[in-house]
């Protein structure tokens, strides 16, 4: 009996050597009534059950690691994926509408007699006063339209057209048979696709006209023509920005480019070159 609480006692003491917390439990457990053997049986076992604890929490800490990796690891895969699907590339050569840029000069057989054109047939000015001009089936007698020479029937075309601080003006396109002798209003329906600045507002003439908003004057137009997709697009080539576009149209025949001056104080068009 002896020996064995002697044992008991040399195992407590090595244990009192580890910590404090040994000595406070040794003193504790022996003031409530317990035997030396006892209280260190009692101490390994509470001792253990700490150690197990602990190395519980290790391996939850270690575990709750690895899903915190896990998950930021899917995360991350997940955003690079994402962007990866919906950024855009930057624009083409060869899906930019300027490379399908295209020659256009006015057609003096379709200019109103109170618009005059320039020699090299790139500009229209207001001259007001009625001109001498040779008589023409496809000229405009009511209001002052006048076309482009080209005529479109297929694929791709862009031309760009300097409208400067001219204050009053139509740009656009129109089917080759519009009415030229008599005042019409102009809408898709019509066979007119164009856009209008009138009184400082712009304008997109469809159905029932658009007003348009443009955060910053357009001193120079672009008009990108895809005949087979069906649509007219409108840019501002001062910075850059889309202006409006009619789509999903279905168009049959032949289309020009047309322009428009309202009075004397609208100033001037001129028809940027483009390939020739």
């Amino acid at each position: 009996m002896l020996y064995t609480l002697n044992l008991y006692s040399a195992i407590f003491y090595v244990l009192l050597s580890f910590s404090e917390e040994s000595t406070l439990f040794y003193h504790r457990v022996l003031f409530s009534g317990f035997t030396i053997g006892s209280a260190v049986l009692l101490y390994m076992y509470l001792k253990n059950g700490k150690f197990q604890d602990k190395m519980y929490q290790t391996r939850r800490k270690k575990s709750n690691f690895f899903n915190l990796v896990f998950f930021l690891s899917f995360v991350i895969g997940a955003a690079l994926l994402l962007y990866k699907y919906f950024k855009k590339d930057p624009p083409q050569k060869h899906d930019s509408p300027f490379v399908f840029a295209v020659n256009v000069i006015l057609d003096a057989a379709t200019a109103h007699p109170a618009l005059l054109l320039s020699k090299n047939g790139r500009r229209v000015t207001w001259k007001g006063t009625g001109q001498d001009l040779p008589r023409s089936t496809q000229r405009f007698n009511s209001i002052p339209y006048v076309l482009g020479h080209l005529s479109i029937c297929s694929g791709k075309s862009h031309w760009e057209v300097e409208v400067g601080n001219a204050s009053c003006w139509d740009l656009g396109i129109c089917r080759d048979n519009v009415t030229k002798k008599e005042e019409f209003t102009m809408s898709p329906q019509k066979g007119f696709w164009v856009i209008r600045l009138c009184d400082g507002d712009y304008w997109a003439l469809t159905s029932s006209v658009t007003l348009l908003t443009l955060k910053e004057k357009p001193l120079k137009v672009g008009i990108f023509l895809d005949y087979e997709a069906g649509y007219v697009s409108f840019y501002n080539m001062t910075d850059g920005s889309h202006i409006f576009s009619f789509s999903q149209n279905k168009f049959s025949g032949v289309l020009k480019p047309f322009f428009r001056l309202w009075s004397s104080d609208s100033g001037f068009l001129t028809i940027c070159p483009g390939e020739e």
